[in-house]
């Protein structure tokens, strides 16, 4: 926590709580700290105990994600407010855990639109890499029902599902387009030259391209 602490900039702070997240660390260094402690499941622990967001940070980088079991996971996530947080913990930590498919189908219907934006984080995984038995229709139908009108987080955890699915399935990627021009969500988001804009039509035929010119 010392060293943590002897980290903090004000300057990052100040970026940082722009984007909802309440700390100072720069990133890189906090992962060049991860890099030295390497792999403490304990030390994990007890960092996430803290409540600190920096410390919880460093924990999804040290610990076990295996380790965690699935009442853990869940308490886990509902403590994880900052999006920094719950992005790491869902990235770096349930993706690969045994539970991560029973939290999927968990989370996704939960009535906390932010516990529910990690499980169409977990199924925007599943459509990329392991589409098997997911029924792409009843997801897009869904997303067509309620992304328009769903709370910020919950709204770009669904885009990004909606842009997934365009970009890795031909036969749904017509309709994917159709759903993001009508609901025009995102399609005014900043962004910075260089990068794609999430706005899913914009966000598909970029990549469409890309895959298509390797």
């Amino acid at each position: 926590m010392a060293e943590l602490a002897a980290l903090e900039d004000p300057r990052t702070r100040a970026v940082n709580e722009k984007y909802g997240d309440d700390h100072g660390v720069n990133l890189g260094k906090l992962r060049a700290l991860a890099k030295r402690l390497k792999t403490q499941q304990e030390l994990a622990c007890r960092l996430w105990e803290t409540g600190d967001t920096a410390a919880k940070l460093l924990a999804t980088l040290i610990c076990r994600p295996k380790a965690f079991g699935r009442d853990e996971l869940d308490v886990m996530l509902r403590s994880a407010r900052t999006p920094k947080v719950h992005d790491w913990l869902v990235n770096y930590v349930v993706k690969r855990n045994p539970y991560a498919e029973e939290l999927r189908l968990a989370w996704s219907t939960d009535p906390d639109p932010v516990v529910a934006s990690a499980g169409w984080a977990l199924t925007s995984e599943r459509v990329a890499k392991k589409p098997e038995d997911l029924d792409l229709t009843e997801l897009l139908d869904t997303i067509e029902a309620k992304m328009k009108d769903a709370p910020a987080r919950l709204q770009w955890a669904m885009n990004q599902c909606l842009a997934q699915i365009g970009i890795e399935h031909a036969e749904h990627r017509s309709r994917a387009i159709d759903i993001g021009e009508r609901l025009q969500v995102l399609k005014d988001y900043p962004t910075s030259p260089g990068c794609t804009s999430p706005f899913a039509p914009v966000w598909i035929t970029e990549m469409v391209r890309r895959k298509e010119r390797t």
